[in-house]
């Protein structure tokens, strides 16, 4: 039987290019890969080979007949994403075999470098989070190229690891990979060192031959309500930093004695929080849940989370497999509502918004389960009221215009990332990133600063999974590669390398 992806895929494409027969779609090179929200296996043209399986990092791929119980649905989702992929044949398109073949990158680069014997091109790449270590992974395919990571933390890896839940173990090995890359022994990691606070810029430009930024987007968008930013208003993406102990956050205090919290927004990082919050502590036991958070996850009384959001569920903003993730684990309820049934039952032309809405179609509207999540579309946040006995988001729907009162503890909000500027580079303000062509950064002027690039959020903005974050890099570490070749970026002896600044800080 063929293989099949399932629920913790990251978008890595590791697997495109380790599979021999090109059937695992889509591809890097292929329309909608940058927002699909999974990769999906051919059926008819899967060979049952497994290259796959050991391609992935976080274990998302398995032989059909070897599946457990709860990802069986991934079988049928997977047919029915190949049926309808217009490039599939079924449909009149080419054959999938025929599909040219994505850009091998994990092979020797096509170019070699020049740079003389004995010499290398110094790479300082600030940030350690998903998109930093692919940059370094893809870097250090070069041969005489060296590498340094910065991380203000004083652990490594980002929201690898203090954005993914406790209990997505799977999604969680991605940090074994990136454990390798940093085995290199032309890679440096300097913890305990913040750009800005304790090196500049300026002085990291001289320190090196090039520069990638990958700082990701460090801060939450606004509501713009009034109310937000009372005691008890949290970001989900604060909420989800204490529970994975993050180190800034790890003194955090959240409120969880009250029966019903509401999140508004509702996309994967929102599900997180829903389901974190009605685990049972015994479930968490076991992960690497922060030991503050379990303790007060025991001693909580949250009942009922409810996820608002403005639009209907054809806009949902969570992916599906996450959503099949969290029907299968937690009770979810859809709030009853005719103009949200309405589109339940109208569907849709996406094969996988149709498949949200057939599995929204197929949950109860009520439940008296002791902890629950309740969906609640096409409601619009207005303010947030302290009444002194708690909270009120005060709120409409979205079409009628209807007045909606939510009595609730705490509020989280969870509506996206926003990207911060870097002290010395241009910074865009309106799409929150370093403007760049490509990976190059620009200057104010408009032309490339020679040396500099970017990649990650703060390139492309906060959108994509972990693995995005991979092709992202090659195509900056591709801009690199050229200005090298060019002439744009030099060299230096090898024995010319300074020491670490991890030792010169005592860090």
């Amino acid at each position: 039987m063929p293989h099949v992806i399932t629920q913790s895929c990251c978008s890595d494409a590791s697997c495109t290019f380790a599979c021999p027969v090109n059937c695992i779609h889509p591809t890097p090179d292929e329309p909608g890969f940058a927002t699909a929200e999974m990769l999906y296996v051919d059926p008819t043209t899967c060979v049952d080979c497994g290259a796959c399986v050991t391609a992935c990092p976080v274990d998302a791929i398995g032989p059909a007949h070897r599946l457990p119980e709860e990802h069986k649905v991934y079988i049928e989702l997977n047919r029915s994403l190949a049926a309808a992929d217009p490039a599939n044949s079924k449909l009149g398109g080419p054959n999938p075999q025929e599909r040219s073949r994505p850009p091998m990158a994990h092979t020797v680069p096509p170019k070699q470098l020049p740079i003389p014997a004995g010499n290398v091109v110094s790479v300082g790449v600030i940030g350690s989070g998903p998109a930093a270590m692919y940059a370094a992974d893809e870097l250090l395919r070069y041969h005489g190229v060296t590498v340094d990571v910065y991380e203000k933390l004083s652990t490594p890896y980002g929201l690898a690891r203090f954005g993914v839940a406790p209990d997505h173990t799977r999604t969680r090995k991605v940090s074994g990979l990136f454990d390798k890359v940093a085995a290199d022994p032309n890679f440096t990691i300097h913890l305990n060192t913040e750009v800005g606070r304790d090196v500049s810029l300026e002085e990291l430009r001289r320190r090196h031959d090039a520069i990638v930024v990958a700082v990701g987007a460090s801060t939450d968008k606004k509501l713009g309500i009034t109310g937000e930013d009372l005691p008890n208003v949290r970001s989900a993406t604060d909420f989800v930093a204490w529970y994975n102990g993050h180190p800034e956050h790890r003194g955090d205090d959240m409120d969880l004695a009250h029966e019903k919290i509401v999140i508004i927004g509702n996309g994967n990082v929102a599900l997180d929080a829903a389901r974190i919050l009605t685990a049972e502590p015994e479930e968490l036991e076991e992960t690497t849940i922060s030991p503050a958070a379990l303790a007060a996850l025991k001693d909580s009384r949250v009942e009922e989370v409810v996820i608002v959001a403005r639009r209907g569920p054809e806009h949902a903003a969570f992916t599906l497999p996450e959503a099949l993730g969290l029907v299968d684990e937690r009770t979810v309820v859809v709030h009853p509502d005719p103009d949200v049934a309405e589109t339940l039952v109208a569907g849709s032309e996406s094969e996988l918004t149709a498949h949200k809405l057939e599995l929204l179609e197929s949950l109860e509207t009520q439940s008296d389960a002791a902890h629950r999540i309740r969906l609640r579309f096409l409601t619009t946040p207005e303010s947030i009221e302290d009444t002194g006995d708690g909270l009120v988001l005060h709120a409409k729907h979205s079409v009628t215009g209807e007045a909606v009162d939510l009595p609730v503890g705490m509020v989280l909000t969870s509506v996206g990332y926003r990207g911060v500027p870097v002290e010395g580079l241009p910074f865009d303000e309106r799409r929150a990133v370093l403007p760049n062509e490509a990976g190059r950064v620009l200057g104010d002027d408009g032309a490339p600063l020679p040396g500099v690039y970017v990649t990650g959020w703060i390139k492309r903005g906060p959108n994509g999974f972990i693995g995005t974050n991979k092709t992202d890099s090659q195509e900056t570490v591709e801009r690199f590669a050229e200005d090298v070749v060019s002439g744009v970026i030099g060299n230096r002896p090898s024995g010319k390398r300074k020491r670490p600044f991890s030792r010169i800080l005592g860090a």
